[in-house]
């Protein structure tokens, strides 16, 4: 096997996590031709095909499952790298805000591997509903935040994350038989609490608030104790507690998006520091 070209990597994944072949051409502004050859060239380095046909739809073959992990590590290393050896000198403070739930689940990986490789950066991070992280933004209390926002906002900020909403209930407990749906949801002006309680009332579903806390331990807790169903972004749901599909009635919700936003005047640590999670991102 010939040594794997970074930038095939790099390609085979956007389509990956693009979900095909003309999205990945469109975030990298290269034609479905580029991209399809691009392709071909990584399947004659590993000897494999990383792509099968299922209908009309390329979807990840065995080989490329197995690669699609290989690949991530790789090209993190690579970013690494660049980063620890392009500008090692970088020094200053970032004030990043960010929701409570991203930053005890994803974030931390992250910025602890930018802390390892820029040790004269300074990171401050806090947490907060995304109103609120846009307000302060506004006034020039961060340097960066990742705030919450609806499909349709696309201009506001750039997009480090998508991810389903799900509906989350205690284990053992049939929701479906409930006449009126308890909730356990943060207070306004949350955005999980505007989507669940706007796919409720489109469905016609009644419900009513059992239980509100800003805190997202307190939401788990009051969930675990049966309070009441909530909503998580799917990748944060505990181990203890189920995720409530279609059979108990509940209404699908829009997925979760991510978006970082930068100030105008933005440090040299500040903006290694934005490209450093959006790359990271970008990679899984």
């Amino acid at each position: 096997m010939r040594s794997l070209n970074l930038d095939l990597l790099r390609t085979f994944l956007t389509i990956v996590d693009a979900g095909g072949f003309r999205a990945a051409g469109d975030r990298l502004g290269r034609t479905q031709a580029a991209i399809s050859l691009q392709v071909r060239r990584l399947e004659e380095q590993v000897g494999r095909k990383v792509f099968r046909l299922e209908g009309r739809r390329s979807v990840l073959s065995p080989d490329g499952e197995i690669l699609m992990g290989y690949a991530r590590d790789l090209l993190r290393l690579s970013d690494e790298a660049r980063a620890r050896l392009g500008e090692p000198t970088v020094q200053g403070q970032v004030r990043l805000g960010t929701p409570e739930d991203f930053a005890t689940t994803h974030l931390p990986q992250v910025l602890a591997r930018f802390a390892e490789s820029h040790p004269g950066v300074t990171l401050e991070v806090s947490c907060d509903f995304t109103v609120n992280l846009m307000q302060a933004f506004g006034e020039g209390a961060f340097d960066l935040v990742l705030v919450k926002r609806e499909p349709q906002a696309k201009s506001v900020g750039v997009e480090v994350w998508r991810e389903p909403l799900v509906w989350v209930g205690a284990q053992g407990r049939d929701w479906s038989r409930e006449a009126v749906l308890p909730l356990v949801l943060s207070p306004p002006p949350d955005v999980y609490r505007k989507r669940a309680l706007a796919a409720l009332d489109r469905a016609k579903r009644r419900w009513r608030m059992v239980y509100s806390s800003p805190s997202l331990a307190g939401i788990h807790a009051a969930v675990r104790a049966g309070l009441g169903v909530s909503v998580l972004s799917k990748d944060m749901v505990p181990s203890d507690l189920r995720v409530l599909g279609k059979r108990f009635g509940l209404p699908q919700l829009d997925d979760t998006e991510l978006a970082l936003l930068r100030a105008p005047k933005l440090s040299a640590a500040g903006q290694r520091l934005a490209e450093h999670i959006i790359t990271s991102f970008e990679h899984g």
